[in-house]
């Protein structure tokens, strides 16, 4: 092969890579609003058990859950601002946080804080929020530690990122979230040169969790790795 060849197929082969990473960056907006509508959907799910568990015994906590109704309302449409700091006649998160302190709701509200400040591109409040959450809950956790690890990764530190999506991974019982973390870390890896580790994720998308939204176009990924 000719060295003109050769420098024409490198070339090509870095315009591919570039071409996969853009297509990967646009997959991941694409699917933002996707990814919150399943953190809404956990939430509310875990926000009616401890209402139904607690209306009764404990007055503080049923004030608190129909004060945070107004701010996951909210949160539900993107209205990130004032779910964190309401509208002057109902509580966002920050002041539910503060006025039922020791509730599960103003722990919950911390979650939804830190969620909140990490769509507002406020990563260091978010962290901040996110580390504090009492990891309480086994839905609500991994999306709280992959949060975490979307903070990391916004902020440029990478193997902190990776950390993060792998503490989230960890908890194979919601079968919601895993797979959505194990794109995330695929894709970190792959971004890093670390085709090996991308492949494996991607293959565990399709091999455990064939249902999911993360594994319709998983073929792709998988090819995309196997050919650079």
């Amino acid at each position: 092969m000719s060295k003109s060849a050769r420098t024409d197929e490198q070339l090509n082969g870095v315009e591919s890579i570039e071409n996969a990473l853009t297509h990967t960056e646009q997959y991941l907006e694409k699917n933002r609003k996707g990814f919150l509508f399943g953190v809404v959907i956990l939430v509310v799910v875990v926000v009616g058990y401890i209402a139904y568990s607690n209306l009764y015994a404990k007055p503080k906590e049923a004030e608190a859950q129909k004060q945070v109704y107004f701010a996951e309302l909210q949160f539900g449409k993107d209205s990130f601002n004032v779910a964190l700091n309401g509208d002057g006649n109902n509580l966002g998160f920050l002041q539910i946080m503060e006025d039922f302190s020791g509730t599960k709701i103003a722990n919950l509200s911390r979650f939804y804080a830190g969620v909140c400040y990490r769509e507002l591109g406020d990563f260091d409040k978010a962290i901040a929020l996110l580390d504090s959450y009492s990891l309480e809950d086994d839905m609500i956790a991994p999306v709280a530690l992959g949060t975490l690890g979307d903070c990391y990764v916004e902020k440029g530190d990478v193997e902190k990122g990776l950390s993060f999506y792998s503490k989230a991974i960890a908890y194979r019982s919601n079968t919601l979230a895993v797979p959505i973390f194990l794109l995330r870390r695929g894709l970190l890896y792959e971004a890093n040169a670390k085709k090996t580790e991308a492949l494996a994720d991607y293959q565990m998308i399709k091999d455990l969790y064939p249902k999911s939204p993360q594994a319709l176009e998983i073929d792709k990924f998988i090819e995309r790795v196997k050919i650079q």
